[in-house]
C-alpha cells in the first residue's frame, strides 16, 4: 500500500513532518514518506560500499608496511572499516533492504560507493595522507550524520566517528614520522599529498548549486550541512595541519581571507568527478572486480552460516518444525 493509498495518510505525514521539525528521530517502526525511506537507503547503501570498498587501498599494503607495528596498526584499520560497512548496511536492513540485494547492486555497478577510493596508493606514504585527508574529510561529513534524523543511522555513526577520528590521527602521526626521517620519504609525502589534495575535496560530492540530492536530504535532516559548507569547514582544519607538517597544499589559490575569517581555495575538477563517480576513474575496475571476486569466493561461507542457523533453529523447536525451519 502507498502512503497516498494509506488511512490517515495526510494526519501521518503532518505527524512525519512535525517529528522532523522538532528534531526528533525517526524509528524504524514509523510511518515515512516513501521518498524519506529511498533517499535513506541510497545514502546509508553508498555509504556502506564505501567503508567496504575503502579496505581495498590500504588493504594492498598490510604485508608490505615497513613495520610489525605499522602492518598491526594498518590492520587494525582495515578491520574497522569493514565493522563500519556491517553497521550501516543493518541500518539499511532496517528500512527494508536486503544486503544481499545491495551488494549485488554494488558489484554490478548500479549502486555507488565514494570516489575517493577509486584512486591507487603507489607508496606507503599514500596510508597516511588517506588516514589525514580522506579520514578527516569523513570526520567532517559524518559527525554532523550522528544527529541525522533517522534514529539507526545516527546511532551507527557515533560509534564510526570515534573510529575515524582515531584512524586521522593515526594517519597523521605517521607522516609526522615520515617528514623526520630522510629527504626521500619527506619527498614521498609530498608527493601523495599533491596526489590526493583535490580527489579529497571532490569526496565532498558536486558544488551545491549542482547537487540534485542535498535541499531533499537537508530538509529533512538526514544530512544537517551542504556538500559547499562541508569541504570548506575541511579546507579550514586542514591548512594549519599542512604547516605543522611541513607540507605545500598544491593550490595556489590557496589564502586566508580576513575578511570572511576563512580560507579560500581552488575550484576542484568537477568534470573529473563526475567522470570517476560513473567508472572511469583509475581504479573504478579494479576495485568492483575484486569486490565481485570476494563474493563469489565466499558463498560457500554464507552457505554454510545458513546451513548452521537452520540446524540451530531446528534444535529449538522441536522435531515437529524440523522441515519448515529447513
Amino acid at each position: 500500500m502507498t502512503e497516498t493509498e494509506a488511512p490517515g495518510a495526510d494526519a501521518l505525514q503532518e505527524y512525519f513532518d512535525a517529528t522532523i521539525a522538532r528534531d526528533q528521530r525517526v524509528e524504524p517502526r514509523d510511518w515515512m514518506p516513501e521518498g524519506y525511506r529511498k533517499t535513506l537507503i541510497r545514502q546509508i547503501a553508498q555509504h556502506a560500499h564505501s567503508e567496504i570498498i575503502g579496505m581495498q587501498p590500504e588493504g594492498d599494503w598490510i604485508t608490505r608496511a615497513p613495520s610489525l607495528r605499522r602492518k598491526s596498526i594498518l590492520f587494525a584499520k582495515v578491520q574497522d572499516e569493514a565493522g563500519h560497512g556491517l553497521y550501516l548496511y543493518s541500518a539499511a536492513e532496517t528500512l527494508g533492504a536486503d544486503r544481499d540485494d545491495l551488494t549485488e547492486r554494488l558489484i554490478t555497478g548500479r549502486q555507488k560507493y565514494s570516489s575517493i577510493f577509486n584512486y591507487p596508493t603507489p607508496t606507503f606514504a599514500d596510508v597516511g595522507v588517506i588516514g589525514w585527508f580522506v579520514d578527516g574529510a569523513a570526520i567532517c561529513n559524518q559527525v554532523p550524520l550522528c544527529r541525522s534524523s533517522y534514529g539507526p543511522y545516527a546511532r551507527a555513526m557515533v560509534r564510526v566517528c570515534k573510529e575515524e577520528s582515531f584512524h586521522q590521527r593515526q594517519g597523521y602521526e605517521l607522516l609526522m614520522t615520515m617528514m623526520s626521517g630522510t629527504e626521500g620519504q619527506r619527498a614521498m609525502v609530498q608527493d601523495a599529498v599533491d596526489r590526493w589534495w583535490w580527489p579529497s575535496l571532490m569526496m565532498f560530492g558536486p558544488p551545491d548549486d549542482n547537487s540534485p540530492n542535498s535541499e531533499r536530504s537537508m530538509a529533512w535532516k538526514i544530512k544537517r550541512h551542504s556538500n559547499d559548507e562541508l569541504r570548506q569547514r575541511f579546507v579550514d582544519m586542514t591548512v594549519p595541519q599542512a604547516e605543522h607538517l611541513g607540507v605545500t597544499l598544491p593550490d595556489p589559490e590557496l589564502r586566508w581571507n580576513e575578511e570572511r575569517g576563512r580560507y579560500d581555495f581552488g575550484t576542484p575538477d568537477y568534470a573529473e568527478l563526475m567522470r570517476v563517480i560513473s567508472g572511469d576513474g583509475p581504479c573504478n575496475a579494479e576495485r568492483v572486480t575484486r569486490r565481485r571476486t570476494a563474493h563469489e569466493d565466499g558463498a560457500w561461507v554464507r552457505e554454510a552460516a545458513a546451513a548452521h542457523a537452520a540446524k540451530h533453529t531446528a534444535r529449538h523447536t522441536g522435531p515437529d518444525r524440523t522441515e519448515a525451519a529447513a
